[in-house]
């Protein structure tokens, strides 16, 4: 039987953490009393690693004030999670659909900008830890679209390319899966537009988490 392997984002695709990410980034800016960017901005850039993320979303800064950004965002977003303000909703559906890939024998993995903690703060907090095999962060990576992330769960987990397939909201992520030679079905309910997802090299855009399990379990590897 062909090991089939499902590589999810999670900001965007697993759980809503746009108004999690976009407070603590203005948080970050007014220490540094640096104007914040638009909201639109910063959904943007959710899925990359924070430190790129930074860089696109204010070029001109030097080096220092760039790392200075990244320390205050993190300082910030544990603050808020500290202080009970960080919810990073799951999508409706998503725990469901995880526990039944899961059942059915798929191989699950998580590919993300996140942190190693800040994910798995994640994924503890929504009780799914224990379907996912392996997981991938910005920790042990470079930024989305670089494939290092899916060549490290193919890795780990033994899967074939042409059995894998990475599930994502953003460009980033469809690109990361052209790249590294895998599968890419975007998600419609995350931070950039479907269109965006197709020309980034998305083979289909699931509108709804039923369609996105359609899709799924249509799929012959």
């Amino acid at each position: 039987m062909t090991l089939r392997l499902a590589i999810f984002d999670c900001d965007g695709t697993l759980v809503d953490s746009q108004a999690d990410i976009a407070n603590a980034m203005e948080a970050a800016f007014a220490l540094h009393a640096l104007p914040a960017p638009s909201r639109a901005a910063i959904r943007r850039i959710v899925g990359l690693s924070l430190g790129e993320a930074i860089r696109q979303l204010c070029p001109d800064v030097d080096t220092v004030m760039a790392n200075n950004l990244v320390q205050a965002y993190k300082d910030a977003f544990r603050a808020n999670r500290a202080a009970g303000r960080v919810e990073e909703p799951l999508y409706d559906g998503i725990a469901a659909l995880v526990a039944e890939l899961d059942a059915a024998g798929w191989l699950l993995a998580v590919a993300t900008g996140k942190s190693d903690r800040g994910l798995a703060l994640c994924l503890e907090r929504h009780a799914l830890s224990g379907h996912f095999m392996t997981l991938q962060t910005a920790d042990r990576h470079p930024s989305k679209p670089d494939p290092s992330m899916i060549e490290a769960c193919l890795s780990e987990t033994g899967a074939d390319r042409n059995a894998c397939v990475m599930i994502g909201d953003t460009t980033f992520d469809m690109a990361m899966a052209v790249n590294a030679g895998v599968r890419a079905i975007g998600v419609d309910w995350g931070y950039h537009h479907p269109a965006e997802l197709v020309s980034a090299g998305a083979e289909a855009v699931a509108g709804s988490v039923e369609d996105l399990r359609r899709l799924l379990k249509g799929w012959d590897a």
